[in-house]
């Protein structure tokens, strides 16, 4: 009886523990258009990731980017909120 106490109790601390390392995570991207005399930040695009907290910051970040179009130079910034 003892056994079947603890692996239920191993089983339970370990439900516990991988559904509460896993959390939505909001990455918040801003674009930034640099020109000769003025800056503009829009907001850009908002993502929601379901993960642990370094994965989801990872995830933010690969969608940081810089670049040129029609309205200029550009940057792209995200951040986990």
């Amino acid at each position: 009886m003892k056994k079947i106490g603890l692996t239920f109790a191993v089983i339970i601390t370990f439900g516990i523990i991988m559904s509460s390392c896993k959390k939505d995570y909001i990455c918040k991207c801003t674009k930034t258009y640099t020109g000769t005399s003025t800056t503009v930040d829009t907001e850009y695009s908002q993502y929601t990731y379901k993960d642990t907290r370094s994965k989801a910051k990872s995830r933010c970040n690969a969608n940081n980017d810089s670049g040129s179009d029609f309205f200029g130079n550009y940057s792209v910034n995200c951040e986990i909120q």
